[in-house]
């Protein structure tokens, strides 16, 4: 697992040596103004919201199928997901890699530090937009365990076997936005009852180079002060599962053993009346009562 991440100047040696795929997260005009070399756009990535009924998941599958399908994904290829860098698009390049992973894609790689990085090591961009030769992309069903619905996480709540953890911004938190889209974009503001919070932004740290993830040991002592070891079953969100999969990342290259994520997130739970949610600033027991 250790391996996902890839610096520049190790996927330049990787591109010579084996197929890939280079994936671009960023929006159209970010990837027309330069990108690597035959990389594609799949902008989708980052934009796409999904809903954890049977119906949206099996939506979510069969849309990312056909778009890595088209980028000339056929599960021979190293597929190799990238951003602007690790803190500018909201975790979008970890979200290519959770979506693979996810419908069983056997190799995967994110570029570490993203497209600024491959542009400070002086390595080649370009302009021009490849044609890809359209792949059969196959979907692992078991692989599609790492995601929950909106059922299984209202289930763990109130469990204290499963760490139930909020990786969103503060102000999504304490209940003062609902959104990094507006404070009222959805109609309810607060977090799951019974979760702890460690900021996406925690599992990295800046570099002379720009952001890069915190090693193993300093992830797993970030996660210690929410009482999460790596025993310890982890449901994630955040509000579209893009940062809720920065932090999937980290904690899988950490060796915590049972990491998944509500994919639908804080968009599609706080849609849903029916659904508990916890308001105001967190109290003392909310937040230490998964800590044991």
């Amino acid at each position: 697992m250790s391996d996902v991440l890839i610096s520049a100047s190790e996927l330049a040696d990787l591109l010579k040596t084996e197929p890939c795929v280079l994936i671009d997260t960023r929006n159209p005009d970010a990837y027309g103004a330069g990108h690597l070399p035959d990389a594609v756009n799949v902008h989708d990535i980052f934009t796409y919201l999904a809903t954890s009924t049977p119906e949206g998941i099996a939506e979510l599958k069969s849309k990312f199928a056909e778009a890595f399908g088209a980028a000339g994904l056929s599960g021979s290829e190293t597929a190799v997901v990238y951003e602007q860098s690790m803190n500018s698009g909201f975790g979008q390049s970890c979200r290519g890699y959770y979506l693979l992973t996810m419908m069983g894609y056997p190799k995967v790689k994110v570029l570490h530090g993203g497209y600024d990085a491959w542009g400070a090591a002086g390595l080649p961009t370009t302009t021009d937009v490849p044609s890809p030769v359209k792949a059969s992309f196959s979907i692992v069903p078991e692989a599609g365990e790492i995601l929950i619905d909106a059922k299984t996480m209202l289930a763990a709540v109130g469990n204290p076997g499963i760490a139930i953890l909020d990786v969103r911004d503060v102000d999504e938190w304490i209940g003062e936005s609902s959104s990094p889209y507006g404070k009222d974009f959805c109609p309810r503001k607060g977090r799951i009852p019974g979760a702890v919070w460690l900021e996406w932004y925690r599992m990295m740290k800046p570099t002379a180079e720009g952001p890069r993830f915190k090693s193993k040991d300093e992830i797993l002592a970030e996660c210690a002060t929410v009482g999460i070891g790596q025993g310890t079953p982890v449901y994630l969100y955040c509000f579209k599962g893009a940062r809720a999969s920065n932090t999937f990342l980290a904690l899988k290259n950490a060796g915590v053993k049972d990491v998944r994520m509500y994919f639908g997130s804080w968009n599609e739970w706080s849609r849903d009346p029916s659904l508990p949610i916890e308001e105001g600033l967190p109290t003392a027991t909310s937040v230490t009562s998964q800590a044991a």
